[in-house]
């Protein structure tokens, strides 16, 4: 039995239920990403990735 992926949203996405949202979710502690309007593509990235993502968006906010 496979278990259902729990999806985070970014707190980027405006905190609504719409479409335009970026999701993360651990897979037996790989990270994965993906856009709520595309739900079923899913991108595995590496963990030293996705830091390195985190820290260049935080390294960009106003």
């Amino acid at each position: 039995m496979t278990r259902p992926i729990h999806w985070q949203k970014s707190s980027f996405s405006g905190g609504g239920d719409g479409d335009s949202c970026v999701e993360l979710a651990a897979v037996n502690g790989d990270p994965l990403l993906r856009e709520s309007d595309e739900p079923d593509r899913i991108l595995p990235v590496a963990p030293q990735g996705l830091a390195a993502l985190l820290h260049h968006l935080r390294a960009s906010r106003p």
